[in-house]
């Protein structure tokens, strides 16, 4: 059957006047934005020059005018009347420069719409564009019903040179001068051989007003002057991001956030985006490649890059203070409806944790922020006061009082530190209760961690931070305890030379140093060992006998400087009653050198249960059901338990 062809004529698409208008959006309502745009197709072109002249009232022309490679007629016609025009596709990423003329950029350019910027002043403008020795004139409109826009009028004459001249009547949204130019410049300012002027101005970058400061930096003999810009209020996001050098008013390859090996910010985060670094001197020609696209991988470059990354780090974190409250609200902008229904005290954690995060981490990216605090809101978000209120509905007025009494002396956050604390010392002692009782347990790698790294179970004196092991106790270690130290137990027995393995115990030796008014040497004035016996050990007269000796050993070693006293304490499960659990060793002048204490598991607990004041009693239910082994877990990290068995029983 043969197909009727039907003469119906098609419609093509029909377009308002104000098509292209409405559909460019901010490019042709803010003037900033769409002189910045222009500019950025002056520095697509090749220029190094782009002049701009804004008239003083409206109805007058306004003219952006750059010395870059210019347009053909054919160019013109392919490449800016075509909607969408896709600049890598057809010329790549790298900017064409006019003859003559050394340089390497990457363009700006990839949608093409820049170019219609002086739409934003009025709906008709003209291009007059030098280039292959002819100029061509296109006056372009959208007043056209079948068209987005169109050539209104063209001309075609000679010219010898090259470049791009943009004339407009301005009708609507009259730029002013100075706002452009500090906007503009802020922007392109990373090449100082790409020069933009507003009505004849310039700005120096010594005067911009961006520049936050700007300081000299000595390398061995180099000198470098480092300029930091903020360039907030540019109008447009940058390929170049980072850090500029400029050699003899030159720049060297491309700026950059990474230096050397070195990611100084990562560049998707607000810093990376809003602020410019630029460093000019005159002292790095012969660290370049010749062909300007960067440096030598040389010492000299990683000493330079080292001292730039710590400057600018040290900026980052001043501004990081400014701008607290600036991240507070945007953080709370961010969860508002969260943080809208927590309580006043879960709001003061989270803007003091949004503050400690934005002063350690000025340079995180924003959504990193968002991870944290998030987490943050949840966990004040779990929190509940119902259980210290019921608690404080019990209290007896004499307890209310005391309490009131604590708290106009102390914070909260300091009753908080103080209460963590008991924590982990109950923790402590429960673990040591339920552990020491279990024949299997590791008494080596379990027990031992817990006793010596809680010295103030064995009295207060023994508080002090200042316990540690140090060379002059090691030696003491090697001569007193000789073929009796089972280094093989340990992998990292040079780090750990406080910890001496024996055949049926461990023990741990640590001290406190003092300087010595008349020699000026450090010496070393208290010594503790804690001897621990593995299993359910009975200790006898023989046991204490031995830690005697080593007392006595301790005493006479020649490695010490000084006259240390030394205080010995052996623990196991029981010990007999023959013994006496207290015994002091003298020097041959009668002086008490150190002392031995018999003590057992049970007696640690109990005295330390005393020192807290009967807390581990009163709070018994709170551990009651936690076992041993994960209460020895929760405090594993804080302990440093670092030992590593290898065919000990422990």
């Amino acid at each position: 059957m043969a197909t009727k062809k039907s003469n119906t004529m098609f419609q093509g698409s029909l377009f308002e006047e104000d098509y292209l208008i409405r559909t460019l959006g901010a490019l042709v309502h803010s003037p900033e934005i769409a002189l910045t745009e222009l500019v950025a197709n002056a520095w697509d072109a090749g220029a190094t020059r782009v002049e701009i002249l804004i008239p003083d009232d409206y109805n007058l022309k306004l003219v952006v005018e750059d010395n870059g490679t210019g347009l053909t007629k054919e160019q013109f016609e392919n490449r800016w009347m075509r909607l969408g025009y896709n600049r890598i596709k057809h010329q790549g990423k790298n900017v064409i420069f006019p003859p003559n003329v050394d340089g390497k950029r990457l363009a700006y350019g990839r949608n093409g719409v820049g170019r219609h910027g002086l739409l934003c002043f009025n709906n008709e403008y003209t291009v007059i564009t030098n280039s292959g020795g002819k100029q061509s004139k296109f006056v372009i409109s959208t007043k056209s019903e079948n068209q987005p826009f169109i050539i209104k009028e063209y001309n075609f004459d000679k010219s010898t040179t090259f470049g791009t001249r943009l004339e407009v009547i301005v009708t609507k949204n009259l730029p002013k001068p100075e706002k452009i130019l500090e906007i503009i410049s802020a922007r392109f300012l990373h090449d100082p051989n790409f020069v933009i002027s507003i009505n004849k101005q310039t700005v120096p970058l010594e005067e911009h007003s961006g520049l936050i400061d700007s300081t000299e930096i000595k390398v061995d003999d180099i000198s470098l002057m480092v300029h930091f810009i903020d360039s907030q209020k540019s109008a447009r996001s940058t390929l170049y991001q980072g850090i500029a050098f400029w050699q003899s008013n030159r720049l060297v390859g491309e700026p950059s956030w990474v230096l050397g090996s070195e990611v100084v910010i990562d560049g998707r985060t607000k810093f990376a985006k809003r602020y410019t670094v630029v460093i000019k001197t005159n002292d790095l020609a012969e660290y370049i490649f010749e062909d300007w696209t960067g440096f030598k991988k040389v010492e000299t470059m990683n000493k330079v890059y080292a001292e730039v990354i710590s400057y600018v780090n040290k900026m980052f974190s001043e501004i990081a203070k400014d701008s607290i409250e600036e991240t507070k609200q945007q953080i709370k902008s961010d969860f508002s409806s969260e943080f809208s229904n927590l309580t006043p005290l879960a709001k003061y954690e989270v803007n003091e944790a949004i503050e400690a995060i934005t002063i350690a981490h000025p340079t995180a990216k924003p959504e990193t922020i968002s991870i944290a605090i998030e987490a943050i809101i949840n966990l004040e978000k779990s929190r509940t006061g119902k259980e210290l209120l019921v608690k404080l509905a019990k209290l007896s007025d004499d307890d209310i009082s005391g309490l009131n009494s604590l708290l106009e002396k102390w914070s909260v956050r300091d009753a908080l530190s103080v209460l963590d604390e008991i924590d982990n010392r109950i923790s402590v002692i429960e673990a040591i209760r339920k552990l020491s009782k279990d024949e299997d347990v590791d008494e080596l790698h379990v027990l031992h961690p817990l006793v010596t790294s809680a010295r103030w179970l064995f009295g207060p004196e023994f508080e002090s931070a200042e316990y540690s092991s140090n060379r002059q106790l090691q030696s003491a270690v090697e001569t007193v305890f000789k073929k009796k130290i089972g280094k093989e137990v340990f992998n990292n027995y040079r780090k750990r030379p406080d910890i001496v393995v024996l055949n049926d115990a461990t023990a741990s030796i640590t001290g406190t140093e003092m300087f010595d008014n008349e020699t000026g040497l450090s010496t070393v004035n208290k010594v503790l060992i804690i001897e621990l016996k593995r299993g359910k050990f009975k200790l006898s007269r023989e046991e204490r006998n031995q830690a005697q000796g080593y007392v006595e050993d301790f005493v006479n070693c020649g490695s010490l400087i000084g006259t240390p006293y030394i205080e010995a304490f052996v623990v196991g499960e029981s010990f007999s009653e023959k013994i006496q659990p207290i015994s002091t060793v003298q020097n041959e002048n009668k002086v008490e050198m150190g002392k031995i204490r018999i003590t057992t598991f049970g007696q640690l607990v109990d005295t330390a249960e005393k020192r807290l004041f009967g807390l581990r009693q009163k709070l018994s239910e709170r551990y009651d059901d936690i076992p041993g082994m994960d209460l020895f877990r929760q405090q594993a990290t804080q302990l440093k338990v670092d030992f590593v068995k290898e065919g000990t029983n422990g």
